[in-house]
């Protein structure tokens, strides 16, 4: 706003009015509003909006790799999304946790510090089912894991804490490793209430249906060294023609590479005697029913699960799922 510079005949004119009341007082005053902004020092913000946006996108990938990993492995069809990416106090995400659930504290090396992965009944307990050869349903009641189910979702935990590399991969190596697994979320005191954590919330369905969820919990102090890197401008920077070049000449040579290729039909036990003795025509039983996957090895290393067929008139073979070993060795 600019201010004009009254000559003394102005004023003295201005001063007249104001005492013969043909000018009111309030229209000639100017007073400034103070524009202040609420900053609650208990809950500072210390993640921008654009490094959430970033961790959103990221973690998008990661609930597809979930999707495409459980679908596979429990031969249903699993689906897993972000619900909602925020900003809170470890005390609030604690107090927002029910109980009984699955609690798991992780450290995701090289980072220094704990993160947490919460994994609601309402999700484990249709996908133990599914591992039980049910149609994953849920329990009448609510009730703690017993022994046995928490010991099959542990297993299933650290499934999803390893696809985390999968997806971390283009910001940073990471390696998760559990350190412990409870199922109250107040017996352990990872932080501070007061510290920052971002809390990225999955939904989770079983064949269409919504069910349950997943929170992942990510400390401020656990990110901090890396947030830099968790920028759409850094995420989107394009190579040089130098490395363009490179990388055109690596995608060639490496689609040019042979790879060996082999499927494992089954196993049949057999004495020395017996296979000495066989002929043209014998049938020998395998330890594989028909229904059942194959076996793919790469280079001798068990890869995937696969189903046999024909396309024309030749054998063939269509990939159904990556083998468990193989996500145990990614």
């Amino acid at each position: 706003m600019s201010k004009e510079v009254l000559s003394q005949g102005e004023i003295d004119s201005l001063l007249a009015a104001m005492l013969s009341g043909e000018v009111a007082q309030e229209a000639i005053e100017y007073k400034e509003e103070k524009k202040y902004k609420h900053y609650d020092f208990r809950r500072p913000n210390k993640f921008t909006k654009e490094q959430l946006r970033t961790l959103q996108v990221l973690h998008e990938g990661y609930a597809r790799l979930l999707s495409n990993f459980l679908s596979g492995y429990l031969r249903t069809p699993i689906t897993i999304e972000i619900a909602s990416i925020g900003q809170f106090t470890y005390e609030e995400f604690i107090n927002s946790v029910p109980s009984p659930t699955v609690i798991t504290i992780f450290s995701l090396a090289p980072l220094k510090g704990s993160a947490l992965l919460e994994t609601n009944l309402q999700f484990l307990f249709p996908i133990i089912d599914l591992q039980f050869g049910g149609p994953g349903e849920m329990p009448l009641k609510i009730r703690e894991l017993t022994d046995i189910e928490l010991s099959v979702s542990n297993k299933i935990i650290k499934q999803l804490l390893d696809h985390l590399t999968i997806s971390w991969k283009d910001t940073m190596s990471v390696t998760p490793k559990v350190e412990s697994i409870d199922a109250n979320p107040h017996l352990h005191q990872l932080m501070s209430p007061n510290d920052i954590v971002v809390v990225i919330t999955f939904s989770t369905g079983v064949g269409g249906e919504v069910r349950g969820l997943i929170n992942l919990c990510l400390p401020y102090s656990l990110l901090d060294p890396i947030l830099s890197k968790f920028s759409m401008a850094n995420q989107f920077i394009k190579p040089t023609e130098q490395e363009q070049s490179e990388l055109t000449a690596l995608e060639f040579w490496l689609g040019e590479s042979d790879v060996a290729i082999s499927v494992i039909a089954g196993d049949a036990d057999i004495s020395v005697k017996d296979f000495l003795q066989l002929q043209v025509g014998d049938v020998l039983p395998l330890n594989r029913g028909f229904t059942q996957d194959l076996d793919m090895l790469i280079d001798d290393e068990l890869k995937y699960k696969v189903q046999v067929g024909t396309v024309g008139q030749s054998l063939a073979v269509q990939v159904t799922s990556l083998a468990e070993e193989a996500w145990e060795n990614v």
